[in-house]
């Protein structure tokens, strides 16, 4: 078993940390994670300028780059070997609902699955990694329940998210769907030493769907969300609709 692990957190990362303690045992591990903090990039490829690769103390790689590069030069030259399982994580707070669009996490993620090879991304709930070690004990737990029953259908990519207890491990795990967000709160605008204006991305608006079978509706309930994702973004129940517009 080879186990390529990445986060968007940087490489100096408590989250990171942990988890690759708690994978240790489970094979052969490679971490390839961002030089900085690289929250809220997304999706994201560095195609304006070339990157660099450095290695820490520990070993551990990393480059100035997303979190989405450090996995696609992973996976394209960087590793001598194809990994059989990419992890992400453990992110500094919740990616649940429409922030799973913007996660660095999730994208890591996304990119070993993009490539065909299953992937989980992690994340606590609450920011300050608070029971951290607790939280990658559950991430220990469902990563070798999927080495030891893989799903049927491959690849697959996962998102999970965990409430910061102490007892995570032996909290209930539930299989959700996305719930969504209010739309964020406004922007935060201020002036510069300059006199110029600035401006800072608001906070997250509050939960607008928290249904029971939601990621928000589990991890309110103390209990860890596993989200099955899919890249798809195609309007299915909308196509024929569409087709009937343009071909009236």
């Amino acid at each position: 078993m080879r186990i390529l692990i990445a986060n968007d957190d940087g490489y100096l990362a408590p989250g990171l940390a942990a988890l690759v303690k708690a994978c240790e045992g489970l094979g052969e591990i490679d971490v390839v994670a961002p030089e900085q903090n690289a929250s809220g990039t997304s999706n994201s490829l560095t195609l304006n300028r070339p990157l660099s690769a450095f290695t820490a103390a520990n070993g551990f790689r990393y480059f100035n780059g997303t979190p989405s590069d450090c996995v696609h030069v992973a996976l394209t030259g960087l590793l001598p070997h194809r990994p059989d399982l990419v992890l992400s994580g453990i992110n500094n707070g919740a990616n649940m609902g429409d922030d799973t669009l913007y996660s660095g996490t999730v994208a890591a993620a996304m990119e070993g699955f993009l490539f065909g090879i299953p992937a989980i991304a992690f994340s606590q709930v609450e920011k300050g990694w608070a029971h951290v070690d607790a939280a990658a004990q559950v991430a220990r737990a469902v990563v070798e329940q999927v080495l030891k029953n893989p799903p049927a259908r491959g690849p697959w990519l996962l998102n999970v998210n965990i409430p910061n207890r102490a007892d995570a491990v032996s909290l209930p795990r539930d299989v959700t769907r996305l719930g969504r967000r209010h739309a964020s709160q406004p922007v935060i605008h201020q002036t510069n030493p300059r006199g110029e204006s600035i401006y800072w991305i608001g906070p997250a608006g509050d939960a607008r769907d928290a249904a029971a079978g939601t990621d928000f509706h589990a991890t309110a309930n103390g209990r860890v969300s596993i989200t099955p994702l899919q890249v798809d973004l195609t309007d299915h129940a909308g196509l024929p609709a569409w087709r009937e517009w343009v071909n009236p």
